[in-house]
């Protein structure tokens, strides 16, 4: 990940866009566009973009609830790093891959299945061993589920919770169980987000403030060589350095980012789709609002 320039304090905040006021027009034509375009036309779009500071530069629904899907896996894989630095986990040590969970509502087991994860060099190694570590980098990398639930078996619940409470999430925001179980979900156990609490959190990564600055680099580092980039990524200029964490099932597309301008500050975009639209269809229109606030930034 390429280091950014210094810039003193002063520079810095005042390379710091004034967003053209068309632009938040744009972005809600552009979330109303997709919700007409489902078969109901009903549906929730919301954005969510920060800067590093304190700064809310645009929210759009920012605080509605959606199924948090793949997003989830960013708080753990942060929660994974900061066990690590503070002793309490090793990220190195290896531990047995396995395919038969707990539930976080009764304890009773479920198991996940193949044909819906897209990590088939995790389920190879079924009945061997993976260093945590390598399971951060697949839960993140390549959204993996068996890799996620194994991660969140050692990590636990209770450091994600940390993480978000750290990061300022509101209580809206609950990451309770792994993924496929079912019954926690039928118990009212469920993975929510908000766009502006899933902000924060990767705020809190970018500007070195929810762990040590070299564990916080370690964790961009695994957002930025995510597999799916067809996002937010897709919509900044080629080579422009992006870590993100995407989300989505049936109905559901979302994707999170960090964005590093050469000549700007960075930023923090979040948009979540909740519309039963095609997933490709999404994400376009997630791609396209990430064109137009690159272009609002560098005005």
């Amino acid at each position: 990940m390429p280091d950014q320039p210094d810039l003193p304090e002063s520079a810095a905040a005042s390379l710091l866009p004034t967003l053209p006021a068309e632009l938040g027009a744009a972005v809600r034509e552009c979330a109303d566009d997709l919700v007409a375009a489902s078969p109901q036309r009903t549906g929730t779009v919301s954005v969510w973009l920060g800067d590093l500071d304190l700064a809310v530069h645009l929210s759009h629904d920012a605080d509605a609830e959606h199924y948090a899907a793949s997003t989830m896996k960013l708080p753990l894989l942060l929660a994974a790093y900061r066990r690590h630095e503070d002793g309490s986990l090793d990220l190195d040590a290896e531990v047995p891959v396995h395919n038969r969970f707990a539930s976080a509502a009764d304890g009773t087991a479920y198991s996940l299945d193949r044909d819906d994860d897209q990590d088939d060099e995790t389920w190879e190694l079924v009945g061997g061993r993976s260093s945590l570590r390598r399971l951060a980098e697949h839960a993140t990398v390549r959204s993996g589920n068996l890799a996620t639930n194994l991660l969140l078996e050692h990590v636990g619940a209770g450091a994600v919770a940390s993480v978000l409470s750290d990061a300022g999430c509101s209580s809206s925001t609950t990451l309770l169980r792994g993924i496929e179980d079912a019954v926690a979900r039928e118990a009212g156990l469920d993975n929510v987000v908000t766009a502006a609490d899933l902000g924060q959190v990767l705020r809190g990564i970018g500007n070195r403030s929810l762990a040590q600055p070299a564990t916080c680099v370690a964790v961009e580092e695994v957002l930025s060589r995510q597999t799916y980039r067809d996002g937010i990524p897709a919509g900044v200029p080629a080579g422009t350095p992006v870590a993100n964490k995407t989300g989505w099932v049936e109905g559901v597309s979302h994707d999170v980012a960090l964005v590093r301008p050469e000549r700007r500050p960075a930023y923090v975009l979040v948009v979540l789709t909740s519309v039963d639209v095609p997933e490709e269809t999404a994400t376009e229109a997630i791609a396209d609002i990430s064109a137009l606030v690159w272009e609002g930034w560098h005005r």
